[in-house]
């Protein structure tokens, strides 16, 4: 009896294993990508975007202004540095669970940044936080956009990532808001400007090929958005594994109550 218990269990270890490495499979975080020390990769090259995990990560470098947008990634860690010098920087100074290597997203003038899975699936869930660019400049102010809350803390501003998701036909199957900056509370208190790597949930677009990423802000004028905008990313997963791991202990211990 025993031993069939024993059998029963590992058959059950088995399949959460399975899972939880099936949706850990599809996700990156960046450190199966080569970087310097302090450094950042930004697309000069001109390779038009790079793969890391099981996925693609779309990038448009204009060599004749030395811009770009989609995604970039990044090692450094100074934290202080704001303004343009700052793009490159998580505000966190380090990717989610200390590690090295995070990418950075920026919305300009070609495309959105986009991620494209080698294979469609069910994605859990990313990180997200602010680069030193937009939280210096949503926490100051700068030249092009206001001081969130405005001189007196009380202005209702807000700083919004959406992410959409696409099936394989191109097909939208639903979008997720996260504010990356929210000062619309009644009480002053507990308006924010995220500065932590926060969990980002996922799982209700459903099965998808692509996720792209969008930003707004209440900050604009005639010209459009004033907020820089850029975001942070670390698509490490390991909450829903956790949970799945928690589950399986939690049958591990009824399965031995009722033995």
């Amino acid at each position: 009896m025993a031993s069939r218990k024993l059998k029963s269990l590992v058959c059950v270890i088995g399949v959460f294993s399975m899972a939880v490495a099936a949706s850990a499979a599809i996700v990156t975080d960046f450190e199966d990508l080569s970087l310097a020390a302090e450094s950042y990769w930004n697309g000069s090259d001109e390779s038009g975007g790079f793969a890391s995990g099981g996925a693609w990560f779309n990038n448009n470098y204009n060599a004749t202004y030395d811009s770009w947008d989609g995604f970039s990634y990044s090692n450094v860690t100074d934290t202080v540095t704001s303004g343009m010098a700052g793009q490159y920087n998580a505000i966190t100074g380090v990717g989610q669970s200390g590690s090295d290597n995070y990418g950075i997203g920026y919305v300009g003038w070609d495309e959105p940044p986009t991620i494209t899975l080698d294979t469609a699936d069910i994605i859990n869930g990313l990180y997200a936080t602010n680069n030193n660019y937009t939280y210096y400049s949503m926490l100051n102010g700068d030249a092009f956009a206001k001081k969130f809350g405005g001189q007196g803390g009380d202005d209702p501003d807000w700083f919004l990532l959406t992410i959409t998701g696409t099936d394989l036909g191109g097909v939208v199957t639903g979008t997720v808001d996260f504010y990356l900056a929210d000062y619309r509370f009644g009480d002053d208190s507990q308006d924010y400007i995220v500065n932590t790597w926060e969990y980002v949930d996922l799982t209700l677009l459903g099965v998808v090929k692509t996720l792209e990423f969008t930003l707004s802000s209440s900050d604009v004028s005639e010209w459009g958005m004033n907020t820089p905008a850029y975001f942070a990313l670390d698509s490490v997963v390991p909450e829903p594994a956790a949970m799945a791991l928690f589950g399986l202990g939690s049958l591990f211990l009824v399965r031995r109550r009722r033995g």
